[in-house]
């Protein structure tokens, strides 16, 4: 997808609607139904003015029967019936159709986005794919119900009209619709004008749409620092843009349909003063007359309903083509067409690096500006991890220790021939057999909005043969992660509903929520990135405890485990530990050997022993 700036000087055209052809395609049938249905209204409000036709010139003539009234009465009664009952049908299957087509359309949209890599959604803000999913994909809804509603009954309306009145009488109808064809020329004009302000409508909504959503994902940050009258001064500028946006849009549509008011209310005053003249010379008669008076009006409809139409069509095209920007998005990480089968022997390390270089792509350049390469994250690291083991990686801030975790999941793209998992290249795996492999305690501990049964149970994995209680395997990952202590402390134990992101929770429980969630899965690697950075000592050493004992024991020899932390305790029960320094692997051993080198890690130990002298 391209930059705002970008998308705004996009033209927008019908082609947009190429997209949604199979949804038409598939519901083809409610839709010729319907629309054969609103033909049938049309047909049956064209007789209306007949029967009047016909009563008035009974009435006129003054020599009648009430009965033959009546029983013009019954006959309109009856045409009545069959409009309402028509109507119904039609918006049962037009509408009714609009409304599938846009809940598929948002499923679509919504699961092409998940398909979709990490890089996306550092392009794209999540306020703006709010907007896309909810607010363009109603108003596509709109083009595809009322907007061909319009456009096909309007388009038979004014036929059949147009049609009744030349047949009736061709001289008064040729007087009266002389003013038409200046509707259609403002109608063509009006409409390019509605659909590139419409545009504009969307981007301003979608760039109010990430104000808001910032601003209340970071509502703790903006509390603590009192800077809540900088955000309301932000939201008054695109709310102030949003409106402008939709005056701009308000003026254009409001002097639209007046105007077409006007110019239907000029054929009303020609027939008076044409039709008038007829009647009077004979030529026609008052019901022919008051007949025609009846169809201009009716023509009126058809008439403002172009306007409607135009319209709806040009915002669902807008729409459909900030919709088809994400549906053309291809993921820059999928699973390989051909995926290669594994060779599953136990002697493969559980994890292998070989000469693993990698960097993030540059950002998006403005066309003209030259682009910088962006520095390497990792540096050629080679790294064998023995299944059954635990390995423990530790450096600075910024060192690659997250990027490296990324890469074993494909989470972001390494170089083919660098990253093995069992002994095959990550990027011939199937990415969702890849990830089903590895649990992952990051150090952003997302929550969702939800139970703290739920949160854990997300973690939770369907295994073939097992009958294992699902209560107990989650009380066993809350005792693991020691959350357990805390359950009876939460107002509705399991069931206790945590805010957006874990807002009610401390840190520490945040991470140990997210720690069992990682272990509920069982992987056959679990990696820990720095999970206990918000942990007391003596609560990790636990946790560690517990899990390493569950995990390493006799009854689960193959698993691996990988720890990050920059707290060398943590490291300690580690059989190999590996020190990222600039992104490359500056020690290598186990945690006594890489003591005893004197090297980063004895100095990181010695800190951390002195720091915790000095907090005793």
């Amino acid at each position: 997808m391209s930059s705002d700036k970008h998308r705004s000087g996009k033209k927008i055209t019908l082609g947009e609607f190429r997209t949604i052809l199979p949804y038409l395609k598939k519901y083809r049938r409610p839709y010729v139904l319907g629309f054969l249905c609103l033909i049938v209204v049309d047909g049956a409000q064209a007789l209306i003015p007949q029967f009047i036709r016909r009563a008035v010139d009974l009435i006129t003539l003054g020599d009648f029967e009430w009965f033959a009234v009546f029983r013009l009465c019954l006959a309109m009664l009856a045409v009545m019936a069959v409009i309402a009952l028509g109507r119904f049908l039609w918006r049962c299957c037009i509408h009714g159709s609009s409304r599938r087509i846009e809940t598929e359309l948002r499923d679509t949209l919504f699961a092409h986005l998940l398909s979709l890599a990490y890089d996306f959604y550092q392009k794209n803000k999540i306020g703006d794919l709010m907007a896309r999913s909810i607010n363009d994909i109603g108003a596509v809804r709109n083009a595809l119900g009322w907007g061909l509603v319009t456009l096909v009954d309007g388009t038979i309306m004014a036929a059949s009209i147009l049609a009744i009145i030349f047949i009736q009488d061709p001289r008064t109808a040729a007087v009266c619709v002389l003013p038409l064809p200046l509707i259609t020329i403002v109608m063509l004009a009006f409409g390019k004008a509605m659909g590139r302000r419409f545009h504009r409508v969307q981007e301003s909504y979608s760039a109010m749409s990430n104000t808001v959503q910032e601003t209340f994902a970071g509502i703790r940050v903006i509390k603590s620092f009192v800077k809540e009258w900088w955000f309301v001064k932000k939201f008054a500028a695109v709310n102030d843009d949003y409106q402008e946006a939709n005056m701009d849009l308000v003026k254009i549509y409001g002097a639209f349909f007046p105007f077409v008011s006007f110019l239907a209310g000029l054929t009303t005053i020609i027939l008076l003063l044409a039709g008038g003249r007829r009647v009077v010379t004979g030529y026609l008669t008052p019901g022919e007359l008051v007949a025609i008076f009846s169809y201009l009006q009716m023509l009126i409809w058809p008439l403002m309903g172009a306007g409607f139409m135009v319209n709806m069509i040009q915002r669902g095209a807008a729409s459909m083509g900030r919709i088809n920007e994400v549906l053309q998005s291809e993921p820059s990480i999928r699973s390989p067409l051909r995926v290669r089968p594994r060779s599953g022997s136990g002697a493969l390390p559980a994890v292998e690096l070989r000469n693993l270089v990698f960097r993030y792509p540059g950002e998006d350049k403005n066309p003209g500006e030259q682009e910088s390469p962006a520095p390497n994250v990792l540096n050629g690291i080679s790294l064998a991890i023995p299944r059954g083991t635990v390995t423990g990686i530790l450096g600075r801030t910024g060192s690659g220790k997250s990027t490296l975790i990324k890469t074993l999941m494909r989470m972001v793209d390494p170089p083919a021939g660098s990253v093995f998992v069992e002994g095959t290249d990550v990027r011939d795996w199937d990415l969702g057999e890849l990830r089903m492999l590895f649990g992952v305690s990051p150090q952003d501990s997302y929550l969702f909005s939800d139970t703290i049964k739920n949160n854990i149970a997300y973690g939770a994995r369907p295994r073939a043969g097992e009958d294992a209680d699902p209560r107990a395997a989650l009380s066993g990952a809350a005792r693991m992660s020691a959350l357990d202590r805390d359950l009876e402390a939460f107002g509705r134990g399991w069931d206790t509903l945590i805010g957006e992101r874990g807002l009610t929770l401390s840190g520490g429980q945040k991470q140990r929520v997210a720690i069992a969630r990682a272990i509920l899965a069982v992987p056959e690697i679990l990696v820990l990135d720095d999970a206990f950075s918000a942990v007391d000592a003596e609560t990790e050493k636990r946790i560690l405890a517990a899990i390493l004992d569950d995990r390493h024991g006799k009854n689960s020899p193959s698993k691996t485990t990988i720890i990050i932390s920059h707290r060398v305790s943590t490291l300690s029960r580690s059989d190999m530990v590996a020190v990222l320094e600039e992104g490359r692997i500056s020690e290598l051993g186990s945690p006594k050997e890489l003591l005893a080198a004197g090297r980063f890690f004895t100095r990181m130990a010695a800190l951390q022993q002195l720091g915790e002298s000095d907090h005793g």
